[in-house]
């Protein structure tokens, strides 16, 4: 579904394409590069360890979806303690990695739906969990608003909102260029391969291009506005932070979620 200005729903195309384009050329190297860095098990076992917080050892959340996806490091680990995750992704490529890998671990509560996840659409109090990792700084300002918003009208009374990303500002506060210098230190050691990623990285980040994270205390305000309470945010490793929530309302109750909107790939 188109939302805003006329203007604001070209420039949300441009970026679902670019995305696409992005993540359809990355996703055969993908798992790789995700399985081997340490920083991004950190933030998924952070992710996974707050979903399921609360529920022992052979507790089980019921429908988690899973927002930008990939190749399944956060939906196959999810598939473990949940009745059903849903898992999105703008690329069919890295869908098919993550249907290829479920089938490999012989995970069959997995389901995958091709979208972007500025127009994905659930039923209104249809799920139990919402989660993401690494996926939403990509999104822009305004999209990731509406995408808080709008999962929480798909989370049960009680459903919880539990993001993983990289959450840094632009330098404001010291905090910030800490960590932006600790960055550079560790690229700059790596040599020539090293400073052409800090000047790519640079012009990302200044220009906002591809990549557009915000602070902890931007995300844990953006939440708040959304409605959610019990909104708490906990730094992970360098730049990440993971950030819940849960939707007011009392407990969530763990019954399956209806069909979903999206170019379904099948259920791996």
């Amino acid at each position: 579904m188109e939302r805003g200005s006329t203007g604001s729903s070209a420039k949300q195309s441009v970026a679902i394409h670019r995305q696409r384009r992005v993540w359809e050329a990355r996703a055969s190297t993908w798992h790789h590069h995700a399985s081997n860095n340490e920083g991004l098990r950190s933030v998924v076992a952070a992710v996974v360890d707050t979903a399921t917080a609360g529920l022992g050892e052979d507790g089980r959340l019921g429908t988690v979806v899973d927002l930008g996806c990939g190749s399944g490091q956060l939906t196959l680990a999810l598939a473990a303690r949940a009745e059903r995750v849903i898992g999105v992704d703008v690329s069919a490529t890295m869908l098919r990695e993550l249907e290829q890998r479920a089938a490999a671990e012989g995970v069959t509560n997995v389901e995958c739906v091709v979208s972007p996840i500025e127009r994905l659409s659930l039923p209104a109090g249809s799920v139990d969990a919402v989660v993401s990792n690494y996926a939403l700084h990509h999104l822009r300002d305004p999209d990731k608003a509406v995408a808080v918003r709008t999962a929480a009208s798909w989370l049960r009374p009680g459903g919880r909102l539990v993001i993983g990303d990289m959450m840094l500002g632009r330098g404001a506060d010291a905090a910030d260029r800490a960590v932006i210098a600790d960055k550079v230190r560790q690229l700059a050691r790596r040599g020539p391969a090293g400073w052409w990623r800090v000047a790519k990285n640079a012009v990302r980040f200044v220009l906002r291009v591809q990549e557009r994270p915000l602070s902890r205390s931007a995300w844990v305000s953006l939440v708040e506005r959304s409605g959610f309470t019990d909104v708490q945010a906990r730094p992970v490793v360098h730049e990440a932070a993971v950030v819940s929530a849960v939707r007011a309302g009392g407990a969530a109750p763990t019954a399956a979620a209806e069909p979903v909107a999206g170019e379904a790939t099948g259920t791996a």
